[in-house]
């Protein structure tokens, strides 16, 4: 059985289930220090897709240390589900890749990052169809690539058609939603996908036999990051739940991290059904959480994601600095061991 996959459907009840939370707070203005201490009655809506956010601070107990009311946990993941949600004034805060704030940048939505987790080992492979004779990047040339432009998935396989000599042009492009990509593998539309590391070993389990494989790259994903809308980030309040927030989701990631056996029976096995075996091949697969005392890097890389859309003529060009409230920088590396910084 596959991990289940957020459904457009799926989103629509996240939407409906986390209306409204109005500004509660005075205005702050985008170069304003953030405030410290967070008032009373102050709320969020935090995406946590497939439930994991949540469960994840509840298993460690980090949940407790929450100095603010978390109104809904909406079962959103895929960017562009989070930018819509974002857009209905439906979510406050949101865990993705690098290229959901690009595509949102590009549509004229004006959000900001406020943590980030370097990913230094892959976090998607790229699986094939049944049957398939394709063992390299290189022999993707002329097949039919699955590709989601505003999804991290997109970059990855950008990526690693520049790394192989390959331009957009010399493949067919078939523009899918990541929880698409499964359906179209399994029926043959497309010949490659890339599935994130908690899909693909399921995917395995049940067409290895058939033929699926993998295709072993070095292409990484760097960035897994927070964002939030830049009108939520103008509310003093909820700028402060979001400070406040960040040190705890940094910690969160380091005891998923440091407790591998619980998060695989947990919520792997008993809220994502796949069996242990499977549930610690994804783990094996997990990167070691990195926050960054600096963002530099972060920016650089996403300042070549941008470089990289606009050559393939997907956005047009940008610094992607403005992406960045690097007034929140320090926050996430300062909550956490200093082998989880570098």
């Amino acid at each position: 059985m596959f991990l289940r996959t957020l459904l457009g459907a799926g989103a629509a009840l996240g939407l409906s289930a986390c209306a409204s939370a109005a500004a509660s707070g005075p205005a702050l203005s985008a170069d304003a220090a953030l405030p410290t201490g967070v008032p009373s009655g102050t709320g969020l809506r935090i995406a946590s897709a497939l439930g994991a956010q949540q469960l994840q601070l509840q298993l460690s107990g980090l949940i407790e240390q929450i100095p603010f009311d978390v109104t809904s946990w909406p079962n959103i993941g895929a960017g562009p589900d989070v930018i819509n949600a974002f857009r209905a004034n439906s979510l406050d805060l949101a865990n993705n890749a690098g290229i959901p704030p690009i595509q949102a940048h590009f549509q004229g939505y004006d959000a900001r990052i406020v943590a980030v987790n370097l990913t230094r080992k892959p976090s998607y492979l790229f699986a094939t169809k049944p049957h398939s004779d394709i063992q390299s990047v290189a022999q993707f040339a002329g097949r039919k690539l699955a590709f989601s432009q505003g999804q991290a998935q997109g970059v990855v396989l950008l990526r690693a058609l520049r790394q192989a000599g390959l331009k957009s042009s010399d493949v067919q492009l078939v523009p899918l939603t990541s929880n698409q990509f499964l359906t179209a593998l399994q029926a043959g539309q497309v010949d490659i996908a890339p599935l994130s590391i908690s899909q693909a070993p399921a995917y395995l389990n049940q067409y290895g036999a058939d033929g699926a494989h993998t295709i072993t790259t070095d292409v990484v994903d760097l960035l897994s990051l927070l964002w939030a809308p830049a009108g939520v980030l103008a509310d003093s309040h909820r700028a402060a739940a979001i400070a406040a927030f960040v040190p705890i989701w940094a910690k969160g990631l380091v005891w998923v991290y440091e407790n591998p056996a619980v998060w695989e029976q947990e919520y792997y096995v008993k809220s994502q059904k796949i069996s242990a075996e499977q549930a610690r091949q994804v783990t094996a697969l997990g990167n070691k959480p990195l926050l960054p005392p600096s963002w530099d890097e972060a920016i650089a890389w996403e300042q070549q994601t941008v470089d990289l859309l606009a050559e393939g003529g997907f956005v047009k060009s940008f610094k992607a600095d403005v992406l960045f409230d690097r007034r929140f920088e320090h926050l996430a590396a300062a909550a956490v061991p200093a082998e989880y910084r570098s």
